[in-house]
């Protein structure tokens, strides 16, 4: 089974997602990290890159990259690299190989959209931009009001060549998760894929 969780920046898709797959006990996948592994290795071509999930640990090659891999750097370039067609085309094929077998929590701006569009569960988190902007803000010890500018730039980028982060998938259902704590939206979650598995 596959549960895809897709949404705009700081809409809490990757920290929700871990916890969703941890409570199902499935196998998570972070797009994103795909994307900063490429933005990492710039200008090596994606499709030779090896990227490996190991518990909470990414590698890029056999090495752990999931400290350099969250600089602001490395996400502003992700952004850019993520809009190159190459790049695109070869990290969605391997995503599909890989939720190809077994039960996954896949997460990312176009999960549901691109990658996976017939996942059993499809999920669209989202958040007011001032809960996003805080969050993000939070996590990278930021001011939130340039955070806040950044994450607008970013959705606009992020929602060209073919694809939009800022509405939901057909068939994916709406989450807004201003206000609600990660344990009530992982619940949430939960609860639709039990009503799906019977």
């Amino acid at each position: 089974m596959l549960v895809a969780i897709d949404g705009p920046a700081g809409a809490g898709k990757s920290t929700v997602a871990r916890a969703v797959a941890r409570a199902l006990n499935f196998t998570y996948l972070d797009t994103g990290a795909m994307y900063r592994c490429a933005a990492l290795a710039w200008p090596r071509d994606p499709s030779t890159l090896d990227i490996a999930f190991d518990g909470d640990r990414v590698l890029l090659d056999g090495e752990d990259v999931s400290a350099a891999i969250r600089t602001p750097q490395v996400s502003e370039k992700a952004s850019e690299v993520a809009a190159r067609p190459e790049v695109r085309e070869a990290l969605v094929a391997r995503q599909r190989a890989l939720i190809a077998g077994g039960d996954w929590v896949a997460e990312g701006r176009d999960i549901a959209t691109v990658v996976a569009p017939d996942a059993e569960v499809k999920v669209y988190l989202t958040a007011s931009p001032e809960e996003r902007a805080r969050r993000r803000a939070t996590e990278l010890g930021a001011d939130a009001s340039i955070v806040a500018r950044e994450m607008a730039l970013r959705d606009e980028r992020d929602s060209g060549h073919g694809r939009t982060t800022l509405e939901a998938a057909p068939g994916a259902t709406p989450l807004d998760t201003t206000g609600l704590s990660v344990d009530e939206v992982v619940a949430e979650i939960v609860a639709r894929v039990a009503e799906v598995q019977k």
